[in-house]
């Protein structure tokens, strides 16, 4: 994938928690408006990739990185890291709403930290947000009821609710239904699709199935380093590594 048409580019990145490395010289090019799918066996660096594209991994202690992280050419590196977070959303492996706070202030949340104080701006900013995470129709007769007395998946499309509100560039998404039901994930999976296009999404999944289902192109990673890059069908179907084909064949993982 060229340059031109990706909208985040990681560039010769490392990561390492502490003394060990975790990321070994990762350049990858996500294109724009499309599906990415990030696949890999347990520990090889997946979550920790997605995590560094949007400055989350240097919240942990000890934890740093090397090289670049650009968004539409712009190094991340040396923006703010709240600033990022609102360009790049985040939406993680188990639901997280906001505890003992209602399905409209855990939507809300972002566009008050932005600076949204009008009730009706507010109020449009909710309702968008929940139409394009599919919730809308399912909650709109109980907004103000606790977000953690929804579902398991309505908890996962509330969370995708919230991190879409503030209107990200980009949505990372970290095994989003591995918590869930085969309905649920039904659920999740057409979502993403539905929001291709409007929105870059990038998606860390352990399902093989799901990543051919939902993405255009896939990455495979294996022992911290990018193995392989591609349209989705060239990498299950026909690999150019070795080892990418006996990951994606079931021969190890």
């Amino acid at each position: 994938m060229s340059g031109e048409s990706a909208k985040l580019r990681a560039v010769g990145l490392n990561a390492w928690y502490g003394r060990r490395q975790a990321l070994y010289d990762v350049s990858l090019d996500i294109p724009t408006g499309q599906v990415t799918a990030i696949v890999g066996p347990s520990g090889c660096g997946k979550s920790t990739f997605l995590r560094c594209l949007n400055r989350l991994h240097e919240e942990v202690p000890r934890a740093r990185t090397s090289g670049q992280i650009l968004l539409d050419g712009e190094d991340l590196m040396r923006q703010d890291p709240v600033t990022v977070r609102f360009r790049v959303g985040m939406v993680f492996q188990k639901p997280s709403p906001f505890p003992h706070t209602s399905i409209y202030d855990n939507v809300a949340a972002g566009l008050r930290l932005m600076g949204v104080r009008r009730r009706d701006e507010l109020d449009q900013g909710v309702v968008r947000a929940l139409m394009l995470a599919g919730l809308w129709e399912e909650v709109e007769d109980k907004i103000d009821a606790p977000g953690e007395g929804l579902s398991g998946g309505q908890q996962q499309r509330l969370c995708i609710a919230r991190a879409l509100a503030v209107e990200p560039e980009v949505l990372l998404m970290d095994e989003p239904c591995s918590a869930l039901d085969p309905i649920a994930t039904h659920r999740i999976e057409t979502l993403i699709q539905s929001l291709k296009g409007r929105f870059t999404v990038v998606v860390v999944t352990h399902n093989l199935f799901q990543a051919r289902r939902v993405s255009e192109s896939t990455a495979f990673f294996y022992l911290g380093k990018l193995v392989e890059f591609g349209p989705t069908a060239t990498i299950f179907e026909s690999p150019r590594e070795k080892l990418t084909e006996n990951y994606v064949t079931g021969r190890f993982g």
